[in-house]
């Protein structure tokens, strides 16, 4: 499996170090990566996912998976997330014609 956050997209980057001599030898640059459980409220289950720190204080800012999926751009999830989204409208969307209904 990559090394790159399900939810942002935040992947290993290459680059330099720099002794003092100004001497550059190639080095990495990996994200924090936690593997995690969130909670889905829509799904009423929790959901494990491979996110970095920076992705897991964003979830928590913005009020929960479900809200974060809600604004996250197609394009930086992966294709586990982007499923896990559908599901996620999907479930929100039957659930105010079940409050109507009854």
């Amino acid at each position: 499996m990559s090394r790159r956050c399900e939810l942002t997209g935040k992947a290993v980057l290459t680059g330099h170090k720099v002794s003092h001599s100004n001497h550059k030898t190639k080095r990495t640059f990996r994200p924090n990566l936690l593997q995690v459980s969130l909670i889905s409220e829509a799904l009423g289950r929790s959901v494990r996912l491979k996110v970095s720190a920076n992705a897991l204080r964003s979830v928590e800012h913005r009020g929960g998976l479900d809200a974060f999926l809600a604004k996250a751009s197609e394009l930086e999830l992966s294709q586990n997330a982007r499923e896990l989204k559908r599901k996620i409208a999907k479930a929100a969307a039957v659930e105010p014609q079940a409050a109507a209904a009854s």
